[in-house]
């Protein structure tokens, strides 16, 4: 019984799940762009300010679920970019060098890229898919 409700939420569950990660990755863009939340702004040349842009308009289109897969797949690149520049050289073990929240964030958008944004995304209306065809559809 609860097996099969379960695998009947799992759609909902990847709504959840990328609509909180977009909502808590935000947060990252925001320090970096705009100074807040105790962080200094980052400035346009510097490789941060540009990680700023992902980590603020990324988790945007994601929490919408507004090109998706591609902008996850972009996310999920630019975490493990950021885990090894930044934390892997501080030490290989990712809860002495600071990284797990990297290693977790790569992950989760790269579930959500393969997996899709789940059931409330505009992705899902603004690009309806048609019924595939099967060998009943194409009899009649």
């Amino acid at each position: 019984m609860l097996t099969e409700f379960l695998k009947k939420s799992n759609v909902w569950a990847l709504t959840l799940l990328r609509m909180v990660a977009a909502f808590v990755f935000v947060e990252h863009g925001v320090q970096k762009l705009f100074g807040l939340l105790e962080h200094e702004a980052a400035s346009f040349p510097a490789l941060i300010w540009f990680a700023g842009v992902f980590e603020f308009f990324g988790p945007l289109f994601v929490g919408l679920g507004l090109f998706t897969r591609p902008v996850a797949f972009l996310l999920s690149g630019e975490m493990a970019v950021a885990y090894f520049m930044a934390h892997f050289p501080r030490g290989f073990w990712p809860v002495l060098n600071g990284g797990e929240r990297a290693i977790l964030f790569c992950f989760i958008y790269l579930l959500i890229a393969t997996a899709g944004p789940g059931r409330l995304a505009l992705d899902n209306v603004l690009f309806k898919k048609k019924e595939p065809l099967t060998p009943e559809r194409t009899a009649r």
